[in-house]
């Protein structure tokens, strides 16, 4: 009993519940408008297409998809038995607050109260351009929608927030 000291176990708490980033899904079971990574990026599927099994071996997907932080296009040609990685995408709406105007940062509000202002203004795109004629142009209140996946965030989205 008198080495109790080397019993004790301090746990650090990362601030998730320690879900993965992605799950594992068949290739031929995958849908546009669907999410899948590619070369590490995750993305949006926008097109797909399966060729007939060759004489040496399965079939083959061939995946067109858009990265969806940075709209990039890429393509994936897999197995269709073959696993390939989903990620994870979350969408959330926060009420907007403040847009710093030298470094570009959103403050945001979620519906319990809590602020967030680690997410920076899109710089450039449809989004942006939302953002700023909603928010600083008509003087509207704005809600901004943020996309999560694989541990990066981005405003996508800008709307009217409803009359309360």
């Amino acid at each position: 009993m008198a080495d109790d000291a080397q019993h004790e176990h301090v746990f650090e708490a990362a601030g998730d519940a320690g879900a993965s980033n992605t799950f594992p899904m068949q290739c031929s079971a995958l849908r546009k408008n669907g999410h899948v990574v590619i070369k590490g990026r995750p993305c949006k599927i926008v097109d797909m297409s399966t060729s007939k099994t060759g004489k040496h071996g399965h079939a083959k997907v061939h995946l067109v998809a858009i990265d969806i932080f940075t709209a990039k296009k890429l393509e994936e040609l897999c197995p269709s038995t073959h696993n390939m990685d989903v990620p994870n995408v979350t969408r959330r709406e926060y009420q907007l607050l403040d847009i710093d105007d030298e470094d570009g940062y959103l403050s945001l509000m979620d519906a319990d109260g809590s602020t967030i202002d680690h997410i920076k203004i899109p710089e450039s795109g449809e989004a942006r351009e939302k953002i700023i004629k909603l928010f600083k142009v008509d003087k509207k209140d704005t809600n901004v929608i943020i996309l999560t996946a694989m541990g990066e965030e981005a405003a996508i989205d800008a709307k009217e927030a409803p009359a309360s």
